[in-house]
């Protein structure tokens, strides 16, 4: 097992963290600023994406930094998840950044559901142009009225009238769905309530010009409506749509969930570990530049200690990422699922804590935006829930440790048995 760099990662980090510097950086204040201006009410409607991040995503394209996500040579750079993993962590350190390099959420995981399982007419329609970067995408699957945590509750029905699919029920926290480039959903459904559990539910593509796709409102995440992308409630009221654009066929929708959440997981946690490094690097220069009562305040209230605590539960988190990350290359998302969960329940946990011992140091100044520390506390806190709440997580990785102590008892019964 070895976590090491591979030439390409070093090429693509190093290509990446000159851009990063160069050019997003210097923009993320300016880019802040223009944001709210251009979009200050919760009518996404009126939504708009700053001219800047159009030239700067050109630019990206350009120079090869695009698409890094995926493991196709020709469509992405070709890196596994491991190799990939470390590129992520530089991005999660600017939330610009993933929408720069075309690496955000939730378009990666949509074109890895279009090009791990979507036919060839289905590719050339939806992922060729998320892939160019001409259109975003949205995923439409937790639901207000049923915990969403247990997939398999969901209400939204997607049944067979003739030539058709219809699309009915209610569907919120979709992200990305204010965004004014946002053209289609994956929308997963219920299509055989007959069959076992993890057989019921299907994916299909929904455009969202298509009649009957009613977007009701956007969400406000912590006080935040998170422009220009957002996170919306739709309503999806007899929705038509041609059998072709069943993802698989009908009764694939748990696989493919689990097969996109596994890498996603993996981007989320290295993203937020690059969050949880900027953050750290605020606290440290806080600490040691403000002065309160004498000192600077990095020797006071016990701050050298956490700054201990703090780098070691960062390095503890982005170790058992990488160990996910090799785990997925070498058996599968599916076998390493108790891998994932782990860092899925630690990663936003070890971000959470950082930007909140941040946010001590900075007192007021960290309520508001002219630092990061809001909307990395946001981040952190979103992705508690976001792909599986905490407590979700740790129930997979109990019993999956139970199942295995079980597998390993009844071995040394048999054992004794043939003695």
């Amino acid at each position: 097992m070895d976590f090491s760099y591979s030439a390409e990662t070093k090429d693509y980090l190093a290509r990446l963290d000159a851009f990063m510097r160069e050019h997003i950086e210097p923009y993320e204040n300016q880019y802040q600023k223009e944001n709210y201006r251009l979009n200050s009410t919760p009518n996404w409607r009126e939504w708009q994406v700053p001219p800047r991040v159009a030239e700067l995503k050109q630019m990206a394209k350009e120079q090869g930094l695009w698409n890094l996500f995926l493991p196709d040579e020709e469509l992405g750079a070709g890196l596994s998840t491991l190799e990939y993993a470390p590129l992520a962590e530089r991005m999660g350190r600017s939330l610009l950044a993933p929408e720069v390099f075309n690496c955000n959420a939730p378009d990666t995981g949509n074109m890895e559901v279009l090009y791990h399982f979507g036919d060839d007419p289905q590719q050339e329609q939806w992922l060729k142009p998320l892939l160019n970067g001409d259109i975003r995408s949205v995923f439409c699957m937790t639901e207000p009225d049923v915990a969403s945590s247990d997939a398999t509750n969901m209400q939204t029905t997607i049944k067979a009238d003739g030539s058709d699919w219809v699309i009915n029920g209610r569907k919120w926290w979709s992200t990305g769905l204010g965004h004014p480039d946002a053209e289609i959903a994956i929308v997963m459904g219920l299509t055989d309530e007959d069959a076992d559990k993890h057989h019921r539910h299907s994916m299909v593509l929904v455009p969202l010009n298509t009649p009957g796709v009613n977007i009701e409102r956007m969400l406000p995440a912590l006080g935040e409506y998170d422009a220009p992308y957002g996170h919306g409630e739709v309503v999806f009221d007899n929705v038509r749509v041609p059998k072709e654009n069943i993802i698989v066929g009908p009764g694939a929708g748990f696989k493919i969930a689990q097969g996109r959440l596994g890498p996603g997981r993996i981007h989320h946690c290295m993203r937020a570990i690059g969050a949880a490094e900027r953050a750290l690097e605020l606290f440290i220069e806080r600490g040691v530049s403000r002065i309160a009562f004498g000192e600077p305040l990095m020797k006071l209230g016990g701050n050298t200690e956490r700054l201990a605590d703090l780098r070691v539960a960062i390095d503890q988190a982005r170790l058992l990422t990488l160990h996910a990350a090799w785990q997925i290359d070498n058996v599968g998302a599916m076998k390493a699922i108790k891998e994932i969960s782990a860092i899925k329940l630690v990663a936003p946990n070890v971000l959470q804590r950082v930007v909140d011992e941040t946010m001590q140091l900075f007192g007021g100044a960290s309520m508001c935006h002219d630092t990061p520390l809001p909307g990395l506390l946001t981040v952190a806190r979103s992705l508690r829930i976001a792909d599986g709440p905490d407590a979700v997580h740790r129930a997979t990785i109990a019993k999956t440790e139970l199942k295995q102590r079980e597998k390993q008892r009844e071995k040394q019964w048999k054992g004794r048995s043939n003695d």
